[in-house]
Parts: C-alpha cells; sequence; structure tokens
C-alpha cells in the first residue's frame, strides 16, 4: 500500500494536467469581415420605429423577419399597429396633419384648450409607441460594425442607430442579422458612405484612368480642386478599411489574432447621382467592373464575392427597367469574368407600398400616419425601416449563396 503522500499529489496533478494535454485544441473560427459601401441609400435614412411596417404584411418573409430584427415579448404585431395608425390618422384629423392649421384656425377659448390637450395626449401615446418599437429592436453579440454614415462614425455592437444622423439605419442591420443566421464564427461590418456621390466621379475606381474634366469645369476657376477630389470617396472608403483592419481586436472582442480574418464579401449600393449626365451613367456598367477588379486587387482577395444592389427608385419594373444606371448595374453583374462570384440585387422588389400609399395620399396632411410608416422623401426609399429590413435580407441571401458556393 502506497502511502507517500508526495507520490499521492504528483499522481492527481498528472490524472488532472494529462487529459488536458492530449485534448484536441479546438480552434476558433477567423472573424468574417464584409464590406458595405455606397451613397445616401446605405447611409441609411430610416427612422427605426418604421420597421414596424413588416408587421403589416402576412407574406412568409416578412413575418420571419419581425423575429429577427425585434427582441422575444416586445409585444408588436399587427394589430398594434392597425391600433396605432387609426390613433395617427385621429390626429391628422383633429390637426390638419404637420402645420396644425385646423387647430391655429381655431378661436382662443375652452374648445381650443380642450382639443389641444387631447391631441397631446394623442401624440404622447404615439411617440410612446415609436420609442416601445427603437427599444424593441435586437442588438447582435455577435454581429459587430464599424460605420461611417455621412457625420457619424459609430463602433459597437450592430444594432439600429448606424445610419443618417447616428441615430437611423440601412441595410447594414437587416443584412447582419441575416447573414449571421448563414455562417458561422464572428462577424465584422465595416460600412463606409457618404451621401450624393458617383461612382464615376467620387468613387472612381483607379484602373478606368484619370476623370476628364468638360469644357465648363476647365474654364470655370476650380479646374485644379476638381482633378484633385476626382475619387476621393475611393480613397476615403479604402482608408476607413485599412484603419479598422489594423485594429480588429478593438472592433470584435472574439477576434483571434492566431485564428485570423478573412474579409468575406463587399456590398455596394449605390447610383442615384450616376443618373443625371449622359457620361456618368452610360459608363456605370464598366466603371462597375473596374470597381470590383481594384477592390479585389486592393485587399488581395480575386474572388471576393461581391453584391451589387440595384437602383430601384422608380418603384416599379417597368420604370427600374428604363433607367441605364439599373442596367449598367445588371450587365456589370453578368460579366463573363464574374460568374458565381458577383450577383446583383433588385432593390425595387423590397419596396414598402404599404409606406407608398401613406406618402401619396399626401404626407403632410396625413402626417402622423406618414410619421409612423416612413420618414423620408422616394429618393431614399422613403426612409422606411421595412424596405432597408427586407433589403439587408435580400443582399444576405445573395452573399449567403456565393460563400456557399465557394466553401464547396
Amino acid at each position: 500500500m502506497n502511502t507517500n503522500p508526495f507520490k499521492k499529489i504528483v499522481i492527481l496533478a498528472l490524472a488532472i494536467l494529462i487529459p488536458s494535454i492530449i485534448a484536441p485544441v479546438i480552434a476558433k473560427e477567423k472573424l468574417k469581415i464584409f464590406i458595405l459601401a455606397g451613397q445616401s441609400n446605405m447611409v441609411g435614412h430610416a427612422n427605426p420605429h418604421t420597421i414596424v411596417t413588416l408587421h403589416n404584411s402576412d407574406n412568409a418573409r416578412d413575418k420571419k423577419l419581425t423575429q429577427l430584427v425585434f427582441k422575444k415579448g416586445s409585444g408588436l404585431s399587427k394589430k398594434a399597429l392597425e391600433g396605432q395608425l387609426n390613433q395617427a390618422r385621429k390626429i391628422d384629423e383633429l390637426t390638419g396633419g404637420i402645420s396644425n392649421d385646423k387647430i391655429k384656425a381655431m378661436a382662443e377659448g375652452a374648445e381650443k384648450t380642450a382639443l389641444e390637450a387631447q391631441v397631446k395626449k394623442f401624440k404622447d401615446v404615439h411617440e410612446a409607441f415609436k420609442e416601445k418599437v427603437n427599444s424593441s429592436c435586437v442588438v447582435s453579440d455577435r454581429v459587430y460594425i464599424n460605420s461611417i454614415a455621412d457625420g457619424s462614425k459609430k463602433a459597437g455592437k450592430l444594432g439600429v442607430g448606424y445610419g443618417g444622423g447616428g441615430k437611423k439605419l440601412g441595410p447594414e442591420f437587416g443584412f447582419g442579422l441575416s447573414i449571421a443566421e448563414k455562417i458561422d464564427g464572428p462577424i465584422l461590418l465595416i460600412k463606409t458612405s457618404w451621401g450624393g456621390k458617383s461612382i464615376n466621379y467620387d468613387f472612381r475606381p483607379p484602373s478606368v484612368g484619370e476623370y476628364q474634366l468638360d469644357e465648363k469645369q476647365k474654364s470655370g476657376g476650380k479646374a485644379e480642386q476638381i482633378k484633385k477630389n476626382a475619387s476621393l470617396n475611393y480613397r476615403l472608403m479604402n482608408e476607413s478599411i485599412r484603419e479598422v483592419l489594423g485594429n480588429l481586436k478593438a472592433n470584435h472582442p472574439d477576434y483571434d489574432p492566431d485564428a485570423g480574418h478573412e474579409i468575406a464579401g463587399f456590398v455596394w449600393f449605390q447610383g442615384f447621382n450616376d443618373q443625371f449626365s449622359p457620361e456618368f451613367r452610360n459608363n456605370y456598367k464598366n466603371n462597375m467592373i473596374a470597381f470590383i477588379k481594384d477592390i479585389r486587387k486592393e485587399y488581395k482577395v480575386p474572388n471576393m464575392p461581391f453584391v451589387i444592389g440595384v437602383l430601384g427608385t422608380g418603384v416599379t419594373a417597368e420604370k427600374v427597367g428604363e433607367n441605364q444606371v439599373s442596367i449598367g448595374q445588371r450587365e456589370a453583374a453578368k460579366a463573363p469574368e464574374f460568374k458565381d462570384n458577383v450577383l446583383s440585387v433588385e432593390s425595387y422588389k423590397d419596396y414598402s407600398l404599404f409606406s407608398n400609399e401613406v406618402y401619396q395620399k399626401g404626407w403632410a396632411k396625413h402626417y402622423h400616419e406618414w410619421d409612423t410608416v416612413g420618414s423620408d422623401r422616394p429618393y431614399h426609399y422613403l426612409g422606411s425601416g421595412g424596405f432597408f429590413v427586407r433589403l439587408g435580407d435580400s443582399f444576405a441571401s445573395a452573399m449567403g449563396e456565393m460563400v456557399a458556393k465557394q466553401n464547396k
């Protein structure tokens, strides 16, 4: 019988250590990085509470998206939305809409005071509903984002608020949550977006050559400045991306240097400003092809999956099909050298027709009803949160399809 206490300690220590020594080391997942870039509709001009319009739909996909973007037990539903819309219509009936002209026209006195008090109560309920929707939006523990949305620069867990003004949203919210359902491991989104920019000038890819000034620009006294600023946003985009890539741990806590990272895909949503010049719109296809090739070369990812969001502010298939920019985007995606690694996504198919119905009624006279379902003009897809969630999901579906093919 062994009674040596030292031997017992050694045996016990070995029993504890040996399994951990011989156990296989489980490698952590690479950090998957997706770059999102473009102009104002990548910036995003939708107030988060307008995502609630997804509840108006009986479409199976929209029902699934409500479960994706809202916290469990939020209490939001189609019935709750309908109740709020009825109350909003009542406010507009009483006030005359955004101008408040019905109340302004009343004589001072008890009747006006009573109506103002009633309207205030309705408006307080309206604002409380909006805040409830905002606070019900999911915040991801797995997807992080570093975002430039015009002047708003933010980083952290993915949620709403990475769009215009640091409070709104673009396609990044729906994209990030949806792509997380399709791939494993930690995910980081890098978003760089500035409103009012073209691909022919502001995001001009280097390989298409120098921007050529027209006669008016040459004689306008700002020729040198115009030359200097050509491709400025292309350069700013890459500078911002490089900055994040150089400090990944600060941008995602689950980043493991030993596991490394990969740039898993790029999403491009732009085109509005290229519509208004024959040169700009006619060059879109070639500019887009060059942009994709230059980005892949810049980051040394030859077959980087690339999604092009097709400009769809025309709403209908017919109107979108007449737009030379939209045509150029589709044709670029179909270039033979991009087979299986570039896809175009039709944004008009995700348009919020429900929001558009209210807008077409006259948003000013129906302001509180409109404020429930939209937050901007048609060139910003009505600032519809429902639209941007759908579009982000569509981008993620296209991206997931390409990633799956490359991983086979």
